[in-house]
């Protein structure tokens, strides 16, 4: 899914994310009013997300989280019909929205991330930013399990 979330709902993009979802954020872009929202979701074929009643009523595809709590709105994707199931390996970037690609065993990685021979890393091909399944993933991927619980019931 392409979605371009409104600066109401960042608490989101990362689930979406790491849901394979090609997620815009529009703070990363500067993008504050209305008409540009429209405009960027328009020229991207983007669905909005947006707590805006105003803007879900105008734009072409829109999904109105009403919930500031963001499990609530994660709920409401799913009810909408957002496929929430995070994917076996990650393919956006958290930090940057772009594509991920698999690092080589043998290459170094930053300090922050752990030795490829330890286990599987992506590289954003935009950023450059490398990332791995460890806590973060798991605390992602048991509230994405907790709201298809919900959702499902």
């Amino acid at each position: 899914m392409h979605v371009l979330i409104d600066v109401m709902c960042g608490g989101i993009v990362a689930y979406l994310r790491m849901c394979g979802h090609d997620a815009v954020y529009a703070a990363d872009r500067d993008l504050e009013d209305d008409d540009e929202l429209l405009a960027v979701a328009t020229a991207e074929g983007r669905t909005i997300l947006t707590r805006d009643v105003q803007l879900a009523t105008r734009a072409e595809e829109s999904i109105l989280l009403e919930s500031r709590d963001v499990e609530d709105q994660l709920e409401a994707l799913a009810a909408a019909g957002v496929d929430l199931t995070p994917s076996d390996e990650p393919e956006r970037c958290g930090a940057c929205n772009g594509p991920l690609e698999a690092v080589d065993r043998t290459e170094p990685t930053p300090g922050y991330a752990p030795d490829p021979v330890d286990g599987p890393i992506w590289r954003c091909r935009d950023c450059g930013q490398h990332f791995w399944q460890g806590s973060h993933w798991d605390r992602v991927c048991e509230t994405l399990s907790r709201v298809r619980d919900r959702t499902t019931v």
